[in-house]
């Protein structure tokens, strides 16, 4: 790996460890990244980090080598607004959007800006005590093979001792009934204290009412935690596509449409699709 890109990723790794509690925190936080190497590559002292290790620090601080420019899209100002208020007011917040509007991206940046934000991307796979070992490693907390009913008391333990702590489950519909309960739990424990975001497709708007005209277990209490709204993301459009091209090197005004015809209004379809632009007039 060259020595640019390390330094890239130290300086990144140094404004991760800045939002966490502490250094050894942070560390915590990482999959398979003892504290020494933390320490090691914060104070230069590369000469025995592998390059393996470097880049299994990077895909976990969000380390971008391809330097992709963030526009303000319409969707990610929302999502940054949305984000702000739920953190500085711990209010509780359901938002939708299409897959593609630009979510994710927004959780991702507000997170690396901001300190006490736990964003979590969901998965189908996990169950109960996967989703507390997740969050508890967002904390900081070395998970121990605990109890699901002792991790989740450390869990709000954990959270009680904080200020200003926002949790975001962005994908959130891919949760189970079994773990969604859960965010009735927390919210219970520690109302006006923290904030929650709920981030997910209209599978979830559909799910909730669904489940709630169905009196199924669990939904009339998430739906009145949330507010009883779902707060829509606005869908890109041909002006945010042409601007996230022109900030990312595409200038050219026919390379330009044919990716906004392309795009399906899908801002990861419009980074791919720049990508291969970019790597075709390099290889021209």
């Amino acid at each position: 790996m060259k020595q640019n890109e390390k330094e890239a990723i130290a300086a990144k790794l140094r404004a991760y460890v800045e939002n966490k509690e502490s250094q050894n925190a942070a560390a915590k936080s990482l999959r398979g990244v003892s504290a020494a190497t933390v320490s090691q590559i914060l104070n230069g002292k590369w000469d025995l980090i592998a390059d393996d290790m470097w880049r299994t620090v990077a895909n976990q601080i969000g380390y971008d080598p391809r330097r992709w420019v963030i526009m303000q899209t319409d969707g990610f100002c929302r999502m940054t607004d949305i984000l702000t208020d739920a953190q500085q007011n711990s209010l509780v917040m359901a938002v939708v959007g299409d897959a593609g509007c630009g979510k994710s991206q927004a959780i991702k940046v507000y997170a690396e800006r901001n300190r006490g934000v736990i964003a979590l991307s969901c998965s189908e796979y996990w169950n109960r005590k996967e989703f507390l070992c997740e969050l508890l490693q967002s904390l900081g907390v070395e998970p121990d093979g605990s109890t699901v009913a002792d991790m989740m008391r450390e869990v709000i333990r954990q959270l009680k001792r904080r200020e200003g702590v926002l949790i975001v489950l962005d994908e959130a519909d891919k949760l189970s009934d079994q773990v969604l309960y859960f965010f009735i739990t927390i919210y219970n424990k520690l109302e006006d204290n923290v904030g929650i975001v709920l981030c997910a497709t209209q599978y979830l708007k559909k799910r909730i009412e669904r489940g709630v005209r169905n009196n199924r277990k669990g939904y009339k209490e998430i739906y009145s935690r949330i507010g009883r709204k779902f707060i829509p993301m606005p869908i890109v459009n041909n002006t945010d596509i042409r601007a996230v091209c022109a900030a990312n090197g595409i200038n050219t005004p026919k390379e330009i449409e044919s990716i906004v015809e392309d795009a399906d209004n899908d801002l990861r379809r419009v980074k791919r699709l720049v990508c291969a632009f970019k790597l075709k007039s390099n290889e021209d």
